[in-house]
């Protein structure tokens, strides 16, 4: 089983002091545009470089050459072979919606929630002050998925369900990877994020896209782009788009422009998360991590 994760080292400390004297936003633009040019010479000399710095299966992606992409960006967000994941089909179950690592996952308590050793947030900051989803959630379930550079980027979902809203949080832009989590305090209650709010037969869910330093955009496949490029905004704001409509389990529900993290949340006593959830743990969108107490 893996390891919990440790408490911050100087290092970790270091590394967040770093971020803190950085123009994160800034420099976030910077590499929005970068990562899309589409200049054959510039995007294979990132394309080259990415890979040969990180370990992509570039086999199991809908088109495996990798310097056919117009982009940077559209090899990062690349789309899947339809048959390179399995769906967890038992209706009961609760599946990753991501490819990544686990950071924590657990019970809120009351308004609480673990980040990482010796680390909490709150829920209410978290959920940007709404006090009715705040209260929906307190003593429920949450998970939170880290997704590397390496992983596959579209966010799925867990469980069937139908839209109830979505709310863009402005936002720092802070790394969110596991030495920032150690150090940078309230990290996801901090950074910007789209929270996604469904109806599902076992109540509420919450999907929260968390951004981070070099995340160009956060998109939905219902809204399109809803943070681009990233800037300093002053105030959260919903977004009609897809209120409504129902999406199967599974179903492809966003996409990181770059690498990030996705916090679920369900009520009090709806499901519990399987043992094999420790920090670290890896999972593979599709797979069970979870299932009803029905």
């Amino acid at each position: 089983m893996p390891e919990r994760v440790p408490i911050a080292t100087l290092s970790d400390r270091l590394f967040a002091a770093f971020q803190y004297a950085l123009p994160k936003h800034a420099l976030s633009r910077v590499i929005y545009g970068v990562a899309r040019t589409e200049s054959p010479a510039m995007k294979t000399l990132l394309i080259t470089a990415f890979l040969r710095k990180y370990r992509v299966n570039m086999a199991e992606a809908a088109q495996p050459d990798p310097l056919s992409y117009r982009s940077f960006n559209g090899l990062f967000t690349r789309s899947l072979r339809t048959d390179a994941r399995a769906i967890a089909a038992d209706p009961g179950v609760v599946i990753s919606p991501a490819d990544g690592t686990v950071t924590e996952a657990g019970l809120v308590h009351e308004n609480t929630i673990i980040q990482a050793k010796s680390i909490h947030y709150r829920l209410d900051e978290l959920l940007a002050g709404d006090l009715a989803s705040t209260q929906a959630y307190r003593n429920g379930n949450f998970i939170c998925i880290y997704l590397a550079p390496y992983d596959y980027h579209r966010l799925h979902m867990p469980f069937e369900g139908r839209l109830r809203s979505t709310v863009y949080v402005p936002g720092d832009l802070f790394s969110v990877n596991a030495a920032s989590s150690r150090a940078v305090p309230r990290l996801f209650a901090r950074n910007e994020r789209v929270i996604c709010d469904f109806d599902t037969t076992l109540g509420r869910m919450a999907v929260i896209m968390v951004g981070a330093m070099f995340v160009g955009s956060i998109e939905t496949v219902y809204a399109g782009e809803i943070n681009p490029p990233p800037r300093r905004a002053k105030q959260s704001r919903s977004i009609a788009a897809g209120v409504g409509q129902s999406f199967a389990k599974g179903a492809e529900l966003g996409r990181f422009n770059m690498g990030s993290t996705v916090v679920l949340l369900f009520q009090q006593d709806r499901i519990r998360w399987d043992d094999s959830l420790e920090p670290l743990a890896t999972v593979r969108m599709g797979q069970q991590i979870g299932r009803s107490f029905a």
